[in-house]
């Protein structure tokens, strides 16, 4: 039987595991706090902010400094920042023609990233996990031996059921129905939580949280790379869908007489604006990748005709699927990411016309179109922050399994 004395102490381990998570999750994204900032932005008084960092001090998930002086009267408040040598996420990325890692600490600090290119073709799921599995293998037996790892996060060029990793369709690598999450647990076994997205979603999440997006509360995110997929955020919270399918933005079906997409369908916003649309257009190998782009973007700035011609292409159609994302979702900034980022400094004005020909004005009016500012390492940041969730909502649990007399305290 629940009596009201449980009910009571229900609540306020509820109270108090929020409030753990609002002071780790500043000191996460805003970096190093001074106690008074803390109380500042948690609302909680100076007597529980001190006592609940005395929590997160023992677990080794933050640490407290002395504060230079300010030159103003008392005792300046300590600093406190996140332990990001104690709390570790692996972060892991699948690309068509690119395969990343990267050991990233609490609080954002990245202490190792790996990137290596691989040729673009279709390539079974064992394969792509035994590479990725090759790109950790240095770091292995230290993650194997500490208990500071809680949790890998792992973005990839596909849809992904979020529920049990598994990539439901990844047109450009050729898979449908692929158990890359238990594949990854199975070689690593590292005993932590293995967690998928898409690529776009993850790089929204890392602009969101660090980069261009940061402070906005609406905002649509579109990342162009082979494909061109998106990242949807509304009231500070991303939009993922029932399943975690949320943000295809890139199958958009926007020209009806247009070309045939990997998805199947045809006409998508993909065709028109995606890399290898551009590359074509532009008479370039579709599959030339980031150095293609690279050479494109500089043939346009020295003002060769096709060169440019093929980017206001593409910041033409960049208008037709903004417009229509600004009129229903009515966002507060877009941000362009991967290849859309790159040629933001050639094309932004023509996007920025293209776009407010086709929306409303009143929500024209109010959004600002930006490029990103994480480059290609935006989907991997993100990954990272995917492992961290779990430790940012809930730290009372990572308390319990590193100091068991806390839980009982």
């Amino acid at each position: 039987m629940t009596t009201s004395r449980d009910v009571v102490g229900q609540r306020s381990e509820t109270v108090r595991r929020a409030n753990l998570s609002s002071i780790v999750r500043e000191l996460h994204l805003r970096g190093p706090l001074s106690r008074s900032e803390l109380v500042a932005r948690t609302g909680l008084t100076r007597s529980a902010i001190r006592g609940l960092i005395g929590e997160l001090v023992a677990a080794d998930l933050v640490e407290e400094r002395r504060s230079e002086p300010a030159g103003t009267p008392g005792r300046p408040s300590p600093e406190v920042r996140a332990r990001g040598d104690q709390t570790l996420a692996l972060a892991l990325e699948a690309n068509v023609d690119s395969l990343a890692m990267a050991l990233v600490g609490l609080g954002g600090t990245v202490h190792r990233l790996e990137r290596v290119d691989r040729p673009r073709a279709h390539v079974t799921v064992d394969e792509i996990a035994d590479d990725l599995v090759g790109l950790v293998r240095p770091m292995l037996g230290d993650l194997r031996s500490g208990d500071a790892l809680v949790g890998i996060g792992v973005a990839v060029a596909g849809v992904v059921r979020r529920s049990d990793g598994i990539v439901r369709h990844a047109p450009n690598l050729g898979w449908r129905d692929a158990p890359l999450g238990d594949r990854l647990a199975e070689s690593l076994e590292l005993d932590v939580p293995v967690w998928l997205a898409n690529e776009a979603d993850l790089g929204g999440l890392a602009e969101h949280r660090r980069g261009a997006a940061a402070g906005a509360d609406e905002v649509v995110y579109v990342m162009g790379e082979v494909g061109v997929g998106g990242n949807l955020i509304a009231a500070g919270r991303p939009l993922v869908g029932a399943a975690g399918y949320g943000g295809e933005v890139g199958h958009m079906p926007v020209n009806p007489e247009g070309l045939p997409c990997g998805c199947g369908a045809v006409g998508c916003w993909e065709t028109e604006i995606g890399e290898r649309a551009l590359l074509v257009r532009a008479g370039r190998d579709p599959d030339g990748g980031r150095a293609a782009v690279s050479e494109l973007i500089g043939a346009a700035g020295e003002g060769e005709a096709r060169a440019c011609a093929a980017l206001e292409h593409v910041a033409a159609w960049l208008g037709v699927g903004l417009a229509t994302l600004i009129n229903i979702l009515n966002p507060q900034l877009v941000v362009l990411g991967g290849v859309f980022e790159r040629i933001h400094p050639l094309v932004g004005d023509a996007i920025e016309a293209a776009t407010r020909r086709r929306s409303l004005r009143p929500s024209a009016d109010l959004v600002r179109i930006v490029p990103g500012q994480l480059g290609v390492d935006a989907p991997i940041i993100g990954a990272a922050e995917l492992a961290f969730e779990p430790v940012l909502a809930d730290p009372a649990a990572r308390l319990r399994s590193r100091v068991p007399a806390l839980a009982s305290a």
